[in-house]
């Protein structure tokens, strides 16, 4: 049964906390509410942005990207100079995304691709200070694998959902749910990863690769 992570009034107070945004993160903000859209939202972004300052990433992968908000802030988060791989299934997504950048003069620093994130991922040899996992739940130990030999040393592996709206105590989980339980079991488990769940709006893992 899905049950909110945070008290409301809490929720609330973080949000009246935030800094200032750009204009067009809160136009995405609006067509997400409009459009019953799933995204990070701003509580989680300002996060993105710190760990990305934190660690000075310069190039970053999205195993699903929507259209662009999360890769908005990193991309403001890294300067002119960082680039973002996103990934989307959708061709109509990734056009908006395209236009976002474009607007905001951030267009050099995005290259995105249309398809499974996973096939995708598979063409990069690569290694990126940050990889994001956001896609299809069940698809989360599968993308575990295919992420990490492309994190380099002190990366950090950021995934979204980890608390997936209360649900990953559910006594006869489904199978995205399982897919967050194995992927979390694994994360927490691996001896080369320092991994914490920050539970802010739906659950952020966040895992250091220290090898």
């Amino acid at each position: 049964m899905a049950v909110s992570i945070l008290n409301p009034e809490i929720n609330e107070y973080l949000q009246r906390r935030l800094p200032e945004r750009h204009s067009i993160l809160k136009e995405m903000e609006a067509y997400a509410a409009e459009n019953g859209f799933p995204i990070i939202g701003p509580q989680v972004g300002n996060l993105l942005a710190l760990l990305a300052r934190a660690i000075k990433a310069t190039k970053i992968f999205e195993l699903g990207s929507g259209f662009g908000y999360s890769a908005f802030w990193f991309c403001q988060a890294m300067g002119p100079e960082g680039k973002i791989v996103c990934t989307e299934g959708s061709e109509k997504n990734a056009e908006r995304a395209r236009h976002a950048f474009a607007r905001a003069g951030m267009a050099d620093q995005l290259t995105f691709e249309v398809g499974d994130a996973r096939a995708i991922v598979r063409r990069y040899t690569e290694t990126f200070d940050i990889v994001l996992i956001d896609i299809d739940k069940d698809q989360y130990p599968e993308a575990l694998e295919l992420a990490l030999p492309r994190l380099r040393v002190g990366g950090l592996l950021i995934t979204d959902n980890l608390l997936w709206s209360g649900r990953v105590i559910d006594v006869d989980p489904d199978a995205w749910t399982k897919g967050i339980l194995d992927y979390t079991s694994t994360v927490m488990e691996n001896a080369n990863l320092i991994t914490a769940i920050i539970p802010l709006r739906d659950g952020v893992g966040v895992s250091l690769k220290l090898g």
